[in-house]
């Protein structure tokens, strides 16, 4: 059947049905038929999808593209006799594999320290006795009892209750709690039938008992959670595009390699072997062997600098893809807002007072005119005050603990009107005690209101009652205006309605106060009824509460408009105070359409497609329908991140290319389908993270074009080499390829990947996904400019040595120590420009001078240890003989020395010519 039909049936029928169909009765199932149906309903449990194994996630580090090619080159070298090449491409492939490995598994740890291990029991009636179960085992007939501040463990049908609030914000997303009671009514929104309750969610106030029909996968909880499992995880963008790129440089290597294999069989004479040698030497030059672990490091410090802004990174290639992001779902409650209602005005029929300070912190003050006022200076404000406190089931512990909230006892709105009171210097311990309640008519969904009544003194109780505005006014014929009661005339009926009017505009929630005094003797407490009691009130004002933004939303939703980044509102709350928090915050105008679930279900394909491309807010949704905002702004284009904290907000999580959940207040289900996790709630920090990830693909693309710029002057000897028919000597060998490839481009490289970001790298717009790493740009800088210089200096090098040593007239390489020191020589100025191209790479508009010639502490690191490992090698004999050098001249480690200056300024004159007017 239907799920929704199955909690229709459930809702409409009586209770005597309910047992009947589900076989159970009000004294709960015997233990023999809980363990029957134990064995086939199953655990009360949302079943997580399977994990992959250790072994599965640790050997995916060793089988990407890049990887596969890397083995096969180390194997090649081997067989065809250089063991020490192929040795040292493999140990690359292996050190990069367990890093990755380590980092993902890091990660997941951090994920798996959010999730709540603490076991969940129940009170449930068996055997007509109350005993206390591991929620686990509750079953569908069971009948468990509900109190404040318990998890609901399962879809029940509510057999009693006395004043129950739920919080359904896990499902439904909505800040208000909702009114539960044995009678059934359809309600408003998602999951509003009042006289059911939904696993997942929790009571705020009041106790009931009620019978289970639903458990583990087939609540509503686990329906969405099922949904969630059946998406498929497709690859990230930095995984597609470096899949591309090493498909690109694979087929350029190989092509380059077969190129110089036949030429060096017919332009040089060289035996096969000897020439498949020569060969692989130039695919190893172009296989760029330190991307994988330059990309993997420099996303690993993204994924580091993340945490520190309070973004927990669940998989390295995350960091990237959230830098492309173009478009952020993000839910309200929570989020957006800092979900916890908060009292902003007091109106009477005379005054209007200001409440200031936002959160159940009192830190704040009643405000008149800019000037603050206790609550027993004004006698309306005061019979307001002793209502709001008085007629209250709440309470507020204040904690001074540093970061730590306060904890609520109760209903988010009676916290803000306990939170209104104490601001008022309201001692309300005291003010029980002097009055203290006799009765209490708990809030129900029909009359929408609540009344106690107190002791006033030895001959008198006072009701007092507050509740919805409409339904508190129509109970009231009196007013109280300075003290004075009279009678409540139309006009001030209608001021107090127009009041209440323009408050709803602005997305507040109005909640009015009313008294009356009685004699004691007029009363009998053990027959009191809502219908003799809220009569003849009379009416003292109202209050007005909201959800108030996050303090830090106003600038990370400007900073998302200048980095061009859309910001949509997808939530469970009402229209209205939807769009009302939108325009507060400056997430749209006010002229921003508002689509409800209902709305949003009759759409067709396009409508919604076109929707999408304005301003528009999604509200009272489901959770199948964020899904459908997800995937349909995924096909127009867009890179969606998607926040939520709730059951309802999995299916849209795991969707977006982004699912960003939220730490303190998340579900496990969201921290499941999530990417990454918020530790905070705050949506500053996604903006935070997003300026890291757009940074963290800048400086890819930047140590690309730097390991790529290597290659050219590393191809370039041996270009010379087979053009002069073998006659130039080979001015550079594989294995000070390698050297360069593997050892001295690899730590300037990774401080290239922890580059600060650039100041303005928030006001770009999010990259073109069309836009590939290997560009016009990076094959222009890396090829056509560095690339060009580099092989312009070296080979200049190369002959200069030979020149001083006697050259044309004595042939090249007719001297040992002179060809070992001009093949030295080569090595050194590829080393000595790369130094130069590191700076240079680490802006690409802005002067370096300007950024800060030494603020990346971790490129100097870099340049520090290849100018140590090119000594080494030069003055180290064995080395000497493995990697063709020699000891250098003074003059020409001088000129190596001074070799990056000029290379800095020219390129400094090319940013000042090409970008002075930007």
């Amino acid at each position: 059947m239907d799920q929704n039909k199955i909690r229709k049936l459930y809702a409409q029928n009586k209770i005597s049905e309910v047992f009947l169909n589900l076989k159970s009765a009000d004294v709960g199932l015997t233990s023999t038929e809980a363990n029957n149906r134990l064995k086939k309903y199953g655990l009360n449990e949302i079943k997580k999808p399977q994990k992959e194994s250790e072994w599965k996630s640790f050997l995916k580090n060793f089988i990407s593209m890049m990887a596969i090619l890397l083995w096969i080159s180390g194997a090649i070298a081997i067989l065809s006799g250089t063991l020490e090449l192929g040795i040292a491409i493999w140990l690359v492939n292996i050190i990069n594999g367990l890093f990755s490995f380590w980092q993902e598994r890091a990660a997941k740890k951090a994920t798996n320290a959010l999730d709540n291990m603490l076991p969940s029991y129940v009170q449930v009636i068996r055997n007509g006795k109350k005993v206390q179960l591991d929620a686990k085992k509750l079953v569908p007939g069971d009948v468990f009892i509900l109190q404040a501040g318990n998890t609901i463990p399962a879809d029940a049908r509510i057999i009693s209750a006395s004043s129950l609030q739920v919080d359904q914000s896990a499902l439904n997303g909505e800040s208000t709690t909702e009114s539960k009671s044995v009678e059934y009514a359809p309600g408003e929104g998602n999951y509003a039938e009042t006289n059911l309750v939904y696993s997942g969610t929790s009571v705020a106030a009041g106790t009931a008992r009620a019978i289970a029909f639903a458990t583990g996968m087939e609540t509503e909880f686990g329906k969405i959670a099922q949904l969630t499992q059946k998406q498929r995880k497709v690859d990230s963008p930095l995984t597609k595009e470096l899949n591309r790129l090493t498909k690109q440089l694979s087929m350029i290597a190989v092509s380059i390699g077969l190129l110089f294999l036949l030429a060096a069989i017919f332009l040089v004479k060289y035996p096969f072997a000897k020439a498949f040698v020569f060969a692989l030497g130039m695919v190893v030059a172009f296989i760029p062997e330190g991307l994988l672990p330059t990309v993997t490091l420099s996303l690993a410090q993204g994924v580091k600098r993340m945490a520190k802004k309070h973004a927990l990174v669940k998989e390295l290639n995350s960091v990237e893809t959230l830098g492309e992001t173009t478009v952020i779902c993000s839910d309200k409650t929570g989020t957006l807002t800092q979900n916890q209602m908060t009292i902003h005005y007091i109106w009477t029929p005379k005054n209007e007072y200001r409440v200031t300070g936002n959160g159940y912190v009192n830190n704040g003050q009643i405000e008149l005119n800019k000037k603050q006022l206790w609550y027993d200076e004004n006698p309306d404000l005061q019979k307001l005050v002793e209502i709001a406190a008085l007629d209250n089931d709440t309470s507020v512990e204040q904690t001074k603990m540093k970061g730590a909230k306060p904890k609520i006892l109760g209903t988010p709105t009676e916290a803000a009107l306990v939170i209104m009171a104490e601001k008022g210097g309201f001692d309300r311990p005291k003010v029980i005690i002097k009055y203290p309640r006799l009765y209490e008519l708990p809030f129900d969904s029909e009359r929408k209101r609540m009344s106690t009544i107190h002791r006033w003194n030895d001959q008198q109780f006072i009701i007092f009652t507050k509740g919805s505005f409409s339904d508190v006014l129509k109970q009231c014929d009196q007013i109280q205006i300075d003290g004075q009661i009279q009678p409540m005339t139309p006009s001030q009926q209608q001021a107090a309605a127009n009041h209440n009017a323009q408050y709803a505009l602005k997305g507040l929630r109005s909640m009015a106060m009313a008294y009356r005094i009685v004699d004691k003797d007029s009363i009998d407490i053990n027959k009191v009824t809502a219908t003799t009691t809220e009569q003849h009130l009379i009416f003292v004002g109202l209050t007005t509460m909201s959800d108030p933004p996050r303090p830090e939303i106003y600038n990370a939703i400007k900073r998302c408009h200048e980095a061009k980044i859309k910001i949509i509102m997808v939530t469970g709350d009402s229209k209205l105070t939807a769009k009302s928090v939108a325009v507060q915050i400056g997430l749209t105008t006010n002229q921003a359409r508002v689509i409800s679930g209902d709305e949003l279900e009759k759409m067709s394909k396009h409508e919604l497609s076109v929707a999408l491309k304005g301003e528009v807010i999604f509200a009272r949704v489901a959770p199948e329908q964020k899904y459908k905002v997800v995937k349909t702004l995924q096909q127009n284009g867009e890179i969606v991140a998607s926040t939520g904290d709730g059951v309802n907000d999995a299916p849209a999580l795991k969707q977006a290319d982004i699912g960003i959940a939220m730490g303190m207040t998340g579900t496990d289900v969201a921290k499941d389908a999530a990417n990454i996790i918020l530790t905070d709630d705050n949506f500053a920090s996604i903006v935070a993270a997003i300026e890291e990830g757009r940074a963290v693909y800048s400086n890819i693309r930047k140590f690309l074009t730097y390991i790529l710029t290597s290659n050219v002057p590393e191809a370039f000897p041996s270009i010379l080499f087979l053009l002069s028919g073998g006659i130039i000597p080979l001015p550079m060998t594989v294995m000070q390829i390698l050297t360069v490839d593997l050892g001295t481009d690899m730590l300037p490289a990774l401080g290239l990947g922890g580059e600060a970001v650039d100041s303005d790298v928030m006001k770009q717009s999010p990259r073109n996904r069309k836009e590939h790493l290997l560009n016009k740009t990076v094959i222009a800088k890396a090829f056509l400019w560095y690339g060009f210089i580099s092989s312009m200096i070296s080979i200049g090098a190369y002959f200069l040595v030979n020149l001083k040593n006697g050259w044309p007239r004595i042939p090249l390489a007719s001297n040992g120590e002179v060809y070992l020191r001009a093949t030295t020589m080569v090595l050194g100025t590829i080393i000595f420009t790369q130094i130069a191209n590191v700076l240079n790479c680490r802006t690409n508009r802005i002067s370096i001078f300007k950024k800060g010639l030494f603020s990346n502490t971790g490129i100097w690191y870099g340049i520090i240890f290849e100018i140590l490992l090119f000594l080494i090698l030069t003055i180290t004999p064995g080395l000497q003989q493995l990697f063709n050098t020699t000891n250098l001249l003074m003059t020409d480690w001088l000129f190596l020395f001074c070799l990056p200056i000029p290379l800095v300024l020219l390129d400094e004159l090319k940013k000042w010519i090409l970008y002075r007017k930007k």
